[in-house]
């Protein structure tokens, strides 16, 4: 009797089928687009009135208007300046310590604990303290935009820092590598996931401390535009600062994305393939 043979057959790997680049971009703006359609039709039928919320052609007509006279540029930089200065405080601040709390056994056991505990403080309860200290002056601004984006970026880089390779710290400085050039060279290209989601919330909280900030009688300003309208219930250009500070937060979050995407390529890769 003959035992038939028996041929094993290698399993086929599953096909990814590799989206189109458009694709995504796609069904991002189908949120943003449907909001807007929803607007749209309810300021057509009535439901909302101008003096509840302009429409979006009277938006778009509050935006040329302001551009003309040159309003929104000029809010535009005065915010913009404000956000990035304070940014720029706050991540060089939170990276700082981050490192030193991280990397030293006597920096965290001096200031982590005393930075957590000011971490809890809401950045909007030193808003009166602020005003006390610094008076009502650019100094006030920016520095409450500098503490809200110190401490993401702190617990980032020091989650970062802790969970890096300590064998290879190690034979880097059994090869006589300084400090320094371990932080450079090792301890932060490791910790570069967790900088990038430190600077993503940073940047966002950025937008987030200026709204805020500028409600500490500001001059200038896209919050001095939005104070300016609210005096005289133009609700247009209400819309108008509220969809700019949208897109500014938009802007940022992109920023993030493309520099991971330059900094870290393949998780963009291994992204694509698990999809």
């Amino acid at each position: 009797m003959t035992t038939p043979s028996t041929t094993l057959v290698a399993p086929r790997p599953p096909r990814v089928s590799p989206r189109r680049r458009g694709h995504a971009a796609i069904v991002r703006a189908l949120g943003p687009l449907g909001l807007l359609a929803v607007w749209w039709i309810a300021s057509a039928t009535g439901v909302l009135t101008k003096d509840v919320l302009a429409s979006p052609a009277q938006v778009v007509s509050a935006v040329g208007e302001l551009w003309g006279n040159g309003q929104l540029p000029d809010a535009l930089a005065t915010s913009l300046t404000r956000s990035g200065l304070g940014l720029v405080i706050g991540l060089t601040a939170g990276l700082t310590l981050g490192v030193v709390t991280g990397f030293t056994r006597l920096g965290d056991e001096l200031l982590d604990s005393s930075i957590q505990t000011l971490r809890t403080i809401p950045f909007l309860a030193l808003v009166p303290l602020f005003m006390v200290w610094f008076g009502i002056n650019e100094a006030a601004k920016i520095l409450l935009i500098a503490v809200a984006t110190t401490f993401p970026m702190y617990v980032a880089t020091y989650g970062g820092v802790r969970n890096a390779d300590r064998k290879l710290v190690e034979a880097m400085r059994s090869f006589g590598m300084s400090r320094i050039a371990i932080v450079r060279e090792v301890v932060l290209p490791g910790a570069l996931p967790s900088l990038l989601s430190g600077l993503r919330l940073s940047m966002t909280l950025s937008v987030i401390a200026l709204i805020a900030a500028e409600e500490i009688n500001a001059t200038a300003g896209i919050g001095y535009l939005m104070a300016q309208a609210q005096s005289y219930a133009r609700t247009d250009i209400l819309a108008v600062c509220i969809v700019v500070y949208g897109l500014l937060g938009l802007t940022a979050d992109a920023a993030v994305r493309l520099l991971e995407h330059l900094l870290m390529p393949w998780r963009g890769a291994a992204q694509g393939a698990a999809r």
